[in-house]
């Protein structure tokens, strides 16, 4: 869906609209103008000594307002207006095309597993009464609400950034500190540091020294340059907006943190950091218009559609809507197919169906993660769809 087209037809409308409510104000000036004159002059005309009278105003600012011909100066602005809203109309109807309904495929779903993601997506968004509310309507089973409680407490913590209250976010950083290195993340420190500024712009130096010895010195060995920044600040406790690091205390750094923060606690969960049932919208949202003008062309060989593995035709998305559809399984070095598709292990590691049956003696046994020590059971693999 080409929606800069959209958004340029959009565009000129409101220009046109914005020149004929500018001509229209203009007219309604001068017509108010000449009336005031007219006015003056009736007034004028109860003076004994004024030669002119009312009827004579009347009659001049009635071929006033002939010579200003006021619809005849709208009419221009106003047909241009009414085109251009013509025409954006028309392009509204053939961009979003009401009939969806011709690209949809009887496709099988595990309507369990969607029914997950759909939940999983109103506690993630903080809307716990409606995933509960869907959980129930949907009849999943009460163990379903069970994916409520790590994001309640996401949601707890994100909303007390927002006040400005560091203390959970801290705890929870500060318990889940080892995972969170092996992850690569700074939360911890930028955590720390955040805490550090809080304290000097309330003006308590000695606080702020005492925090930063307990809770930044760890962190000394591969952040030093941050470090002597920081400690730069103690000489401006109170008044940071005017040291040489004013950008301390954008108030962008709070949703930056708030945002990493999310982003780490997903990760841990073991879930994306965009909602999957976000990004399967969107995605649609860019490839449906090429499936409806494939269709348009498919009209008479519905049944041929339906029965299509691939699609003909290419589908251009953006480039955060493209992932790696292709698995070769590191054991067999073999590419996955449906009758071998790749399976995700407990410990988070792939591998492909076949490589795990071997391994676990067809499910008779446990068997060592070749990544990890883990033991995994191949009962409890989980196959993931590319």
């Amino acid at each position: 869906m080409e929606l800069n087209t959209i958004k340029d037809a959009f565009d000129r409308v409101a220009k046109k609209q914005k020149l004929s409510c500018s001509k229209t104000q203009e007219v309604i000036d001068q017509i108010i103008l000449e009336i005031e004159k007219a006015i003056e002059k009736i007034l004028s005309a109860q003076d004994p000594d004024c030669e002119l009278d009312y009827k004579t105003a009347l009659s001049g600012i009635q071929t006033t307002l002939k010579d200003i011909a006021p619809l005849s100066q709208l009419d221009g602005t106003q047909k241009e207006l009414n085109i251009a809203l013509s025409k954006y109309a028309k392009l509204l109807e053939k961009s979003f095309n009401p009939d969806i309904s011709k690209a949809y495929r009887n496709v099988d779903f595990d309507a369990h597993t969607v029914n997950h993601i759909i939940a999983g997506h109103f506690y993630r968004q903080g809307l716990f009464d409606i995933g509960d509310c869907f959980i129930s309507d949907a009849k999943e089973p009460e163990s379903a609400a069970a994916m409520k409680s790590p994001f309640l407490e996401m949601n707890q913590i994100l909303e007390a950034i927002k006040s400005r209250d560091l203390g959970p976010a801290l705890n929870w950083a500060t318990k889940n500190s080892d995972k969170l290195k092996q992850n690569g993340s700074d939360l911890v420190l930028r955590l720390h540091r955040m805490q550090f500024l809080e304290i000097l712009q309330n003006g308590s130096t000695d606080e702020a020294l005492k925090y930063a010895r307990t809770h930044l010195t760890p962190f000394s060995s591969n952040h030093m340059a941050e470090l002597q920044k920081l400690m730069g600040c103690l000489l401006w406790a109170g008044k940071l907006e005017r040291s040489p690091y004013p950008a301390l205390l954008s108030p962008t750094n709070w949703d930056k943190l708030a945002e990493e923060l999310t982003r780490q606690f997903c990760n841990l969960l073991g879930h994306s950091y965009e909602s999957p049932l976000s990004v399967t919208v969107a995605a649609g949202v860019q490839g449906l218009p090429v499936l409806l003008k494939f269709m348009n062309v498919m009209a008479g060989k519905k049944q041929e559609w339906q029965s299509m593995k691939q699609l003909p035709v290419p589908v251009e998305l953006d480039r955060e809507f493209q992932f790696h559809s292709i698995f070769v399984c590191p054991v067999s070095k073999e590419q996955s197919t449906e009758d071998n598709p790749p399976m995700l292990m407990s410990c988070g590691h792939v591998l492909c169906k076949q490589s795990i049956m071997k391994m676990s003696k067809n499910s008779s046994k446990s068997f060592k993660c070749p990544y990890c020590p883990t033991d995994i059971e191949a009962t409890q693999c989980k196959q993931l769809h590319l």
